[in-house]
C-alpha cells in the first residue's frame, strides 16, 4: 500500500494470514457517518462544511469538519455537529440521525456503534 495510506490512523477489521487484510481509515468512517446524517430528511447541512464544499468540487473526498469518529478496537463513538431545516422536531431528527448514523457505520464496516451524540449547530431558514 501507498505510504500515504499507512501514515494515516486506520482500523484493522479483518485480518487472514492467508488472505490479507482489510483496513479502513478513520476518515472513510466520518465520511459514512456525514453521508449518513445528510440523508435523514430535515437535516440542512453538516456544521462548518464550508470548506469541505469547495474541497468537494474540486474532487477531493475529505470528512466533514462536523464530524468526530473515535475508532476502537471493535467499536465507534461518533460526534455531530448538524443544521436541521426549520421546523422539524429536534428530539424526533436527533433521533432518525443517531439511528441512521449507527446503521449506515454498522453494516458498512461491522464495526459496533457505542453511541452517536448529535449538536444542533443551527437552524436553516428558505
Amino acid at each position: 500500500m501507498s505510504n500515504d495510506f499507512e501514515n494515516r490512523s486506520t482500523h484493522v477489521i479483518h485480518e487472514n494470514g492467508q488472505v490479507g487484510s482489510v483496513q479502513i481509515a478513520d476518515e472513510v468512517v466520518a465520511i459514512i457517518a456525514g453521508l449518513a446524517a445528510m440523508e435523514v430528511d430535515g437535516v440542512a447541512s453538516i456544521a462548518d462544511s464550508s470548506a469541505n464544499e469547495l474541497a468537494g468540487r474540486l474532487g477531493m473526498k475529505t470528512a466533514p469538519k462536523g464530524v468526530k469518529v473515535t475508532v476502537m478496537e471493535t467499536s465507534v463513538s461518533c460526534d455531530l455537529a448538524i443544521n436541521l431545516k426549520y421546523g422539524y422536531s429536534i428530539p424526533n431528527l436527533a433521533l432518525n440521525v443517531q439511528e441512521k448514523v449507527k446503521s449506515a457505520i454498522e453494516n458498512m464496516t461491522g464495526l459496533s456503534v457505542i453511541d452517536v451524540n448529535i449538536r444542533i449547530a443551527g437552524v436553516e431558514t428558505e
